[in-house]
Formats: structure tokens, sequence, C-alpha cells
């Protein structure tokens, strides 16, 4: 990863004075007691073809079915809109996390669980996401699958196209992953079924009181 200074990434532009956070009728806390559980960032990273847009989509499934208030934010859908305009360069890559990462607060400042499936890379961007939430809020899912396996897979034909020199700065081939080193939840695709790697997930909310299991929300 080359060095980029965040100041370049933090903001698109200076913040005018005129610019105050502005404080809602409703409170932070008056949310989460109408949603019924805790919020926070279920913040799942891996290489592409990892699994983790699936693993994250059946784990919002089961957190439904228990009645949590939820939302995926996954990778590719981003792309398509909010960050539109970014290419794949480490310096983009950074600001797409940057943003993700302002999103994901808002969505916990409502009261939600929300599920952010991005293949961030670089472990001082993930930190930084981590270091603008509360204490208990950002939850890193490891979606540790290895490459050879994400290769095999490839619903994308991404790897195809990288090995072949048709995509720059493709993650694992020619642009760096850095594992986490203690994730809250370390999920190994290659090895259970995405049955079981969403209620690996589950049960780690459910044991460490996120959510209740077993009822739902009236």
């Amino acid at each position: 990863m080359s060095e980029l200074p965040y100041k370049e990434v933090e903001v698109a532009g200076d913040k005018s004075s005129d610019v105050v956070w502005h404080q809602a009728s409703v409170s932070h806390e008056q949310r989460v007691e109408l949603n019924g559980h805790k919020p926070a960032v279920l913040w799942f990273t891996g290489l592409s073809g990892s699994g983790k847009s699936t693993v994250a989509n059946a784990v919002d499934r089961m957190l439904h079915d228990l009645g949590c208030k939820t939302y995926v934010l996954d990778g590719d859908n981003i792309r398509h809109g909010l960050n539109g305009d970014l290419s794949f360069s480490d310096k983009d890559r950074i600001e797409n996390i940057r943003r993700i990462g302002e999103v994901s607060k808002l969505f916990v400042d409502a009261g939600l669980l929300v599920s952010t499936a991005f293949i961030s890379p670089f472990t001082q961007d993930r930190e930084m996401v981590r270091q603008q939430l509360k204490q208990g809020e950002f939850i890193e899912v490891f979606i540790d699958t290895p490459i050879a396996v994400c290769e095999q897979r490839d619903p994308k034909g991404l790897y195809k196209k990288a090995r072949a020199g048709e995509i720059k700065n493709f993650t694992g081939i020619d642009s760096a992953y850095e594992l986490p080193e203690n994730p809250e939840i370390h999920v190994k695709t290659a090895e259970i079924s995405i049955k079981d790697c969403a209620e690996q997930v589950v049960n780690f909310l459910v044991d460490n009181g996120y959510v209740q299991s077993g009822t739902r929300n009236s």
C-alpha cells in the first residue's frame, strides 16, 4: 500500500464554519429502545469471492427473522451510486471505505444492525472506521477463504481477467490484502456451509447481548 496521508481523503473540501450538527428530535437512545436490540456495524472483510456478500445476506435474513432492524451495504451496489466516481487505486479505495464508514455510522445512529460487505484490504482503513464508532459498535467479521478457493469460485470472472492483465490493482493479485489481526468473528467459508457461517455470526450477537434469540419484536 502506498503511503497516503489521511488528510487527502478525510473530507471532500474544507468545512464551512456555518455547518453544524443538527440535533434530531428523536434521540439515538429512543431509536435503540424502539428497535429492541443494540446497533452495530458488522464489517465483513475478505478477498473477492470469499463469500462476504453471501454470508452478510444470510446473516441479514436470520436477523430479520428475529425481528431486528437491519440493512446490508454491498460493495458493488454502493459503487453503482454513492461511490460510482471512485476507481480501485489505493487512494480511491481509502475514500471508498471512508464514505462507507460515515454511512455506517448514520445507520448505527438510527439504531440498526448494518452489515457491510467490502474487501476493505487495508488494516488502517478498517481501524479508521472502528475509531469513528463507540466501543462495541464495530464488529469485524473476517471471511477467511484461501485465494485458491476464491479463484476457483470466481463468480464474476475477475480473477481470470486480473491474471490476464485486463484488471489492474486487483486485491490478492497485484494489490495487497492485509489480514485482520484480531477480528471479533473469524469465519472460514471453505470449511463450513453458508448457513453455519451465518449462524456463527448471529450466535456472536446473541452471546454478546446485541440481540435476543428466538424472539420477534411486535
